[in-house]
């Protein structure tokens, strides 16, 4: 990817902002401030939380974009490249932007946990879109961020930013799940979509081509990150994606098991196992009796 900013410190990317550094590892970025630019790649070294106020350019990763929105806040992990559609304008960055970088959070809850918050590995046309009560809660949290960043070090400075980011992070997570809920068009019939999916790959001879179908290809297939596509499918299901797989593997194995002209090992290489023991052992665990006890049922 050519012409890629790197911000690998906090302050390269206040700087990059006409923004103070207050902190090594922790930034509330007014974007404000920062002077007017063409849109470019962007390589991010730490945590960035967007909350953008003013419609500035197609963000993309990969293949996906998304237009930014009004209280829409866009989550971006550490070592993750940005791209944004540069149509050669000129414009004037406005809303904010919480930075923190992954030493900050080491020894604290939060570090403990942070892989938990799986937003960070959402696209971009994943984002979460705000109500205006949600945005006032996140700006909030920004100002309290940036209360203890104003204020002399201390003892407690680092425990309470690190809280205050958490607590921002959970308030998210309750956000997702309304989104999850209410925003109809863009979920609409992923579990639909999914279940014939999957019928339709054990219909061909995918399984032998590829193995057993993984969270990722599924999500690949859906136009979904792995991240976003796993917490749906549990918010809808209630079973982690992995596990709807394998209970979907467990169904069609039922009915193949019957085939008496197919031994058991043939079978499980039909399904994409590498191994038939495998097959066993999963088919023991998940339906209480091996396949050929299984088999012998009827």
């Amino acid at each position: 990817m050519e012409n890629i900013r790197r911000f690998v410190t906090i302050n390269d990317y206040n700087v990059f902002n006409n923004n103070e550094t207050l902190h090594p590892l922790v930034s509330v970025v007014d974007l404000s401030k920062a002077s007017p630019r063409q849109a470019s790649n962007m390589y991010f070294g730490f945590y960035t939380v967007f909350l953008k106020d003013v419609v500035c350019g197609d963000l993309r990763y990969g293949r996906h974009t998304y237009d930014y929105q009004e209280g829409t806040l866009v989550f971006i992990g550490p070592g993750q490249v940005v791209s944004v559609d540069n149509t050669g304008e000129t414009y004037q960055p406005k809303g904010y932007a919480l930075i923190f970088h992954p030493d900050l959070i080491h020894g604290t809850p939060l570090g403990r946990h942070i892989q938990d918050y799986t937003f960070f590995g959402y696209q971009s046309n994943e984002a979460l879109h705000l109500s205006e009560r949600e945005r006032k809660i996140v700006l909030d949290c920004f100002s309290k961020i940036e209360y203890e960043l104003e204020h002399a070090v201390d003892k407690h400075s680092k425990r309470l930013i690190a809280s205050n980011i958490e607590l921002l992070l959970n308030y998210c997570v309750r956000f997702y799940d309304r989104q999850f809920i209410t925003r109809e068009n863009p979920h609409k019939g992923v579990l639909e979509r999914f279940e014939i999916l999957l019928n339709e790959f054990f219909q061909s001879d995918k399984p032998q081509q590829i193995g057993l179908p993984s969270v990722a290809y599924c999500a690949g297939e859906l136009h979904l990150s792995p991240n976003y596509f796993g917490d749906l499918i549990k918010k809808e299901t209630g079973k982690t994606a992995q596990e709807y797989i394998q209970a979907k593997v467990m169904e069609v194995a039922k009915e193949r098991i019957f085939d008496q002209s197919k031994s058991v090992s043939q079978i499980a290489y039909d399904l994409g196992f590498k191994y038939p023991q495998h097959f066993t052992r999963l088919f023991k665990q998940r339906v209480g009796f091996s396949p050929n006890d299984y088999r012998n049922l009827n």
